[in-house]
């Protein structure tokens, strides 16, 4: 069953074209992985469908329902939740208080309870550090907090945002058996990976982008052996 479908969307910045005539979909259950060089407009592209960025063409639908007139914080009601390229973590707040902000639409104190021990389940660092500042964390463990906090909102579409940037192969790794585990779990995900190898290895189905524009789309394992891909972004 389809859950994000996004036809032929376009998006600027001022006068520039970042996304051209984008065409793309998620179905229930899947991870789809998003892979292209920098500036191809991968960013722009989760941007866009999580509503921080307005397109001015195009239509994107979620489980059937146009979300093209939903504001950003409203489609997070809905299910759409983005953790976006660079962690973004709330510094000065503590690791709980982090993941408290996450579920920030709920009302019901068991469901966030239960949500937290999931999360520290899925990442034990965190609640070692639970009462820590989350702008102390390193790296790895502030990505971790960031998916945490996401899965707070209860996703039934997670998009991640180059979630290996920066962070040590190990941790790369672990990062990946979560989003693996959280799929098996029933998570729909969205991954722009700059790792293309890693991404698609994972996914059921990848999109390259180039320019603003997809250039290939399909299974992922037919992708990992395109001599396109291959020349261009897994090293061959």
């Amino acid at each position: 069953m389809r859950l994000l479908s996004v036809e032929n969307v376009s998006v600027r910045y001022g006068k520039i074209a970042a996304v051209r005539n984008l065409r793309m979909h998620v179905d229930n259950g899947e991870i789809v992985t998003l892979i292209g060089g920098n500036g191809a407009g991968k960013s722009t592209t989760m941007k866009t469908i999580s509503g921080l960025l307005k397109h001015y063409e195009g239509a994107i639908e979620f489980d059937g329902q146009s979300i093209n007139q939903v504001p950003g914080h409203k489609r997070v009601r809905r299910g759409i939740v983005h953790v976006p390229e660079g962690r973004e973590v709330f510094g000065p707040l503590t690791v709980e208080e982090n993941l408290l902000m996450g579920a920030y639409l709920q009302n019901d104190k068991r469901e966030i309870k239960e949500g937290k021990e999931k999360v520290f389940h899925l990442f034990p660092r965190l609640k070692e550090r639970i009462h820590q500042q989350a702008g102390t964390l390193s790296g790895g463990e502030q990505q971790m907090l960031a998916i945490g906090r996401a899965l707070m909102a209860k996703p039934r579409l997670l998009m991640l945002d180059e979630p290996s940037l920066g962070l040590s192969p190990l941790i790369v790794q672990e990062i990946f058996v979560i989003i693996e585990a959280l799929n098996l779990d029933g998570t729909t995900t969205l991954l722009v990976e700059q790792n293309a190898r890693l991404g698609l290895s994972i996914s059921s189905r990848g999109y390259v982008m180039e320019t603003g524009s997809i250039l290939l789309g399909g299974d992922s394992k037919a992708l990992l052996q395109d001599e396109r891909v291959q020349k261009a972004y897994l090293g061959a």
